[in-house]
C-alpha cells in the first residue's frame, strides 16, 4: 500500500472517531438552573438554553436563597420569613429539601428555633453551612442525617450572607445592620474575628484565589476589599452608586457588581477602576457565574427576569423571562 493511501486511510478512521467523541459529548454548557423566588414561596427549575421554566416547586415563606448538591439531585432553600433583614416579620426555623429528579418537596430540615436562615454554602467537608441570623451564627447541617451538628458565632448581628474560602478553612459572613465582616475557622468552629467596614453592608464575595473578599457599603457608593492574610481593609472601590451584590470571574481580572435599580459594573481587579457598565433589569439581586465561565445570569427581582450576559463579549442577551420575585440562583450539573 502507498504511503499516501496510509495517511488517507488513517485520516479518515480520525475523523471517524472525532464524529463518534462529538455524538456522544454533552451539549456545552449543560446544565439546569435552580432560582428561588421569594414572592411565589417557589423554587424554579429553568431550562436556561431554552430560556424555560420546566418545574416549579412549592417550598415555604420565604425562600430567599438555593444551593445544589454537588451531584445535582437535591436543591436546599433555607426558609428565611416574610420580611427583610432587620424588619418585624415571621422568622424562619427550616431549610426545605427539593428533590430535582422527582421536582417535588423531599423533605424539611428542621433548625430547632427561630432563627432566618439565608445563605447556604457546601463545605469541602460535605457539610452545609447556613448562616443563622438570629443566632448570630453559622449553622452546620449534615444532609445525610438532615440534622445540625454544630453552629459557629459570628459575634455580629444579622450574619446574612456567607462564603467560603476555596481551601475550605475559613468562612467569611457580612453582618447588614452591623456594617462588618466575620471571619471563622470552620475547622474549629470558631470565630477569628470581625472586620468594621460601614454604618450597613450588603451581600459578599471571595476571589477565586482566595486571597481577596469583597463586601460593600450600603451608604457610600464603594467597595472594601480585605486582604484575607491580614483580614484588614487594604483597598476600597469608587463605583458609580452603591452595590447590592458581586461576582469575579473566575480568572481573577474582573468583579462584577451590581446595584438595586439598573447598572451592573464591570470591575478591573488590577487597577480597582470600573471599565464598563452596562443596564440590566431593576431590582437586581444575585450574579451566577455558570461553571466554565462563559455566561453570567443575573436575578432581576423586581422585573422577574434572569439576564444572560456573555463574559467574553461582554454583551447581554435577551433575558429569561420568568415571574417577579427571582432572587437567589444556583446551577445543577448534568447526570
Amino acid at each position: 500500500m502507498s504511503t499516501r493511501m496510509m495517511l488517507v486511510i488513517a485520516s479518515l478512521t480520525l475523523g471517524s472517531a472525532w464524529m463518534l467523541r462529538d455524538a456522544d459529548a454533552k451539549p456545552a454548557g449543560s446544565g439546569l438552573l435552580v432560582v428561588a423566588n421569594q414572592k411565589e414561596h417557589t423554587v424554579l427549575v429553568v431550562d436556561p438554553n431554552e430560556r424555560r421554566e420546566l418545574a416549579k416547586v412549592v417550598v415555604g415563606v420565604n425562600g430567599h436563597e438555593v444551593m445544589v448538591s454537588k451531584d445535582g439531585r437535591f436543591a436546599y432553600v433555607p426558609i428565611y420569613g416574610n420580611s427583610g433583614v432587620g424588619r418585624p416579620g415571621t422568622d424562619g426555623t427550616t431549610i426545605d429539601v427539593v428533590d430535582l429528579q422527582e421536582r417535588k418537596l423531599a423533605a424539611t430540615i428542621d433548625l430547632g428555633r427561630p432563627l432566618r436562615p439565608h445563605r447556604a454554602e457546601w463545605g469541602p467537608d460535605g457539610l452545609l453551612y447556613v448562616t443563622a441570623e438570629l443566632a448570630n451564627a453559622v449553622d452546620v447541617v449534615d444532609p445525610k442525617t438532615r440534622n445540625v451538628v454544630a453552629e459557629i458565632p459570628t459575634g455580629q448581628k444579622e450574619s446574612h450572607m456567607l462564603v467560603i474560602s476555596p481551601d475550605g478553612r475559613r468562612g467569611y459572613t457580612a453582618n447588614v445592620g452591623a456594617g462588618s465582616v466575620s471571619v471563622l475557622d470552620l475547622a474549629k468552629r470558631s470565630l477569628i474575628t470581625t472586620i468594621p467596614v460601614a454604618k450597613v453592608v450588603q451581600r459578599i464575595s471571595i476571589s477565586p484565589d482566595g486571597r481577596r473578599v469583597f463586601t460593600h457599603d450600603q451608604d457610600a457608593p464603594r467597595i472594601a476589599v480585605i486582604d484575607t492574610a491580614t483580614d484588614k481593609i487594604v483597598d476600597w472601590i469608587a463605583v458609580p452608586t452603591p452595590v447590592y451584590a458581586s461576582e469575579p470571574t473566575p480568572d481573577g481580572q474582573r468583579l462584577l457588581a451590581l446595584n438595586r435599580t439598573d447598572a451592573l459594573y464591570v470591575i478591573d481587579l488590577q487597577s480597582l477602576k470600573v471599565v464598563r457598565t452596562l443596564k440590566i433589569s431593576q431590582g437586581a439581586s444575585e450574579i451566577l457565574i455558570r461553571p466554565g465561565g462563559d455566561v453570567a445570569y443575573i436575578s432581576g427581582t423586581g422585573a422577574g427576569k434572569i439576564d444572560v450576559l456573555k463574559l467574553h463579549s461582554w454583551e447581554l442577551e435577551k433575558p429569561i423571562e420568568l415571574t417577579p420575585g427571582v432572587d437567589g440562583l444556583a446551577w445543577a450539573a448534568p447526570k
